[in-house]
């Protein structure tokens, strides 16, 4: 950030007063510029023994496979979040179960909330964001194909926690090591 949002003056990066991390400020107006991390919502819909994925039409990861998911707009709750984006990138409509994984995605400042939904019709297609969309059994799963670990995390999560019926919230932490590998860890509540 150069400019102020407010006042369109230089900002320059500081402590504020009573505060204890850097943040910008405008020297002008003094607005202090809070940078937060990015709220990404969706859902892992489910069909009979089948999950909904879609294949990205859309950077970063271009042609891979995801679960619908995107950034969360000002004004909507985390589930019309996720809601909105599986009907934007699937055009299906589901209903939502739980929330099922919460990972806090560290080396980028995001914030994933994926949601476990429940597909009542086999009603979907591809949109502007997705090349294919398309059913998956567990043997199905393109594995080296996922758009992001997080969606690794949870499909390896959903198909595992379908075995026992029991599907608890799962909090993880991905970080980016020294060497550039993703490190996930999980949280302290499960």
């Amino acid at each position: 950030m150069k400019y102020c949002s407010q006042c369109g003056q230089a900002v320059t990066q500081k402590i504020p007063a009573g505060d204890n991390r850097h943040r910008y400020v405008c020297d002008h107006c003094h607005t202090i510029h809070y940078e937060n991390p990015r709220i990404i919502a969706g859902c892992l819909p489910v069909y009979q023994n089948q999950v909904l994925l879609c294949r990205r039409a859309i950077e970063p990861r271009y042609g891979l496979w995801t679960l619908p998911a995107g950034f969360m707009e000002n004004g909507e709750s985390t589930e019309q979040a996720a809601l909105r984006e599986t009907l934007e990138e699937a055009n299906a409509e589901v209903v939502i179960r739980k929330l099922y994984t919460l990972t806090s995605i560290l080396h980028v400042d995001q914030v994933q909330m994926i949601y476990l939904a429940d597909l009542p019709e086999p009603i979907f297609s591809a949109s502007e964001e997705s090349l294919e969309v398309r059913l998956f059994s567990e043997e199905e799963i393109p594995w080296q194909e996922l758009a992001f670990p997080t969606i690794g995390n949870a499909l390896r999560f959903y198909f595992a926690d379908r075995k026992t019926g029991d599907f608890p919230l799962r909090h993880l932490h991905l970080d980016r090591g020294a060497d550039g590998t993703v490190n996930c860890e999980l949280g302290t509540h499960q």
